[in-house]
């Protein structure tokens, strides 16, 4: 049949529209931004735990055509401010990628204090907060306030007692007496933990032979542990950041304390701990751990090869697991829809490295919660659940 001049036409259109349609799908971005520390004292944190895995993320969702909305894959761009360790800079630079930028979405800093400094601004622009480094116990009643505050990584309580439970049942067994020194840094983060480890302690019949704060920028932990060794624990806890975690083991071998139990705060599973400390960091305690299973050695691999590198061994992973819950959200929704997506996260489930993951009141309590380094690899050891490993104790002597 003869094709008419008009028929031709609307054809013609027809296509045109089909080919403007598929170009704007295919020019689709989802903008993600973020406000990190990459200079100032949580720079450490943020360099390894978190600025990583978002650049993976981003790096992988992109690799793979991007995000698949309804209307088409859609790639992720990128918006990134530093906060300069400041909480005053953070809240800035959050209105202003809200505001002025018209992000998409909005990744968490780094750190307790921060997350809780900015959750005002997430949530009065309705934007979903994952945070990971946010360990606060007043995390439920953020929750009821702010519907969109989320924490992957759990509630200080869980940590402090699965740390009592271990030292008891290390007891138990004969392995180390019940006498405990504690330390932590002075602010919410160490207030938090030793609060609830004392709390567990004594619930459970540990001995606490010396607790003591210390101010943040303190130094001289030779004197300290002195003090500390001074009163014969049978295992010592420190409830310490990176800097703080990092000075720890040398000064105990200056001074020559060598407790059964040496439990350190954030930074014990910092590949950099390894590093440093080369076969000393052998039995050394700390938060999280891994098992290393296919799932885990793939990330590590994988982490590497974008970032040239490693993880830590707690928060990292669930970084990534956080942002995999994210991504599932928006593509079974399909769209930009935060109020949606906020609502999926509350309900459904996942799968991140870490295995299913749900939250369960905006809190993710699967994690693994306290690791020691065994033969190189900072290994999960509590809880007692299947792939954790058995802990070693008594540690070795730091000159071996």
């Amino acid at each position: 049949m003869k094709e008419t001049r008009r028929s031709f036409l609307w054809k013609s259109l027809a296509a045109g529209a089909t080919l403007l349609v598929q170009a704007k799908a295919q020019g689709r971005t989802v903008r993600i931004g973020y406000s990190i520390s990459k200079t100032g004292p949580y720079a450490t944190g943020a360099g390894i735990t978190t600025l990583p895995n978002y650049r993976l993320w981003v790096e992988e969702v992109n690799a793979a055509g991007g995000l698949k909305l309804a209307t088409g894959p859609a790639r992720v761009a990128v918006v990134e401010y530093d906060d300069r360790s400041t909480p005053e800079e953070a809240i800035r630079n959050i209105e202003r990628l809200i505001v002025q930028d018209r992000v998409d979405f909005v990744l968490p800093p780094w750190g307790t204090a921060m997350n809780l400094a900015v959750a005002p601004v997430f949530a009065r622009h309705g934007y979903p907060q994952l945070g990971v480094t946010n360990l606060s116990e007043k995390t439920p009643e953020l929750v009821r306030r702010w519907p969109s505050y989320f924490s992957f990584l759990g509630l200080p309580s869980q940590y402090a007692e699965a740390l009592v439970l271990l030292l008891r049942n290390l007891a138990a067994a004969g392995k180390i007496g019940r006498r405990v020194a504690v330390v932590h840094t002075d602010d919410e983060f160490g207030l938090e933990l030793s609060t609830a480890f004392r709390r567990a302690a004594q619930r459970e019949g540990l001995e606490l032979v010396y607790f003591q704060s210390y101010p943040q920028g303190f130094s001289d932990f030779a004197s300290l542990l002195n003090a500390v060794k001074g009163r014969n624990p049978d295992a010592f806890v420190a409830f310490s950041y990176p800097a703080e975690t990092l000075a720890f083991p040398e000064a105990a071998a200056v001074v020559g304390f060598n407790p059964a139990v040496f439990f350190l705060g954030v930074g014990t599973a910092f590949p950099v701990f390894r590093q440093r400390y080369g076969a000393r960091a052998e039995g050394v305690m700390g938060l999280g751990g891994v098992v290393p299973n296919q799932a885990w050695r793939s990330y590590l691999e994988r982490h590497k090869a974008v970032t040239g590198q490693e993880p830590d061994r707690w928060a990292s992973q669930v970084t990534y697991a956080s942002l995999q819950a994210l991504r599932g959200a928006i593509e079974k929704l399909g769209k930009i829809d935060r109020f949606q997506i906020v609502r999926l996260l509350r309900q459904e489930t996942f799968d991140t490295i870490l295995g299913p993951l749900k939250l369960e009141g905006n809190v993710f309590r699967g994690n693994w919660l306290i690791g020691q380094w065994q033969d190189g690899e900072f290994v999960a050891v509590m809880p007692e659940r299947p792939g954790a490993a058995s802990p070693r104790v008594p540690k070795p002597a730091w000159n071996r």
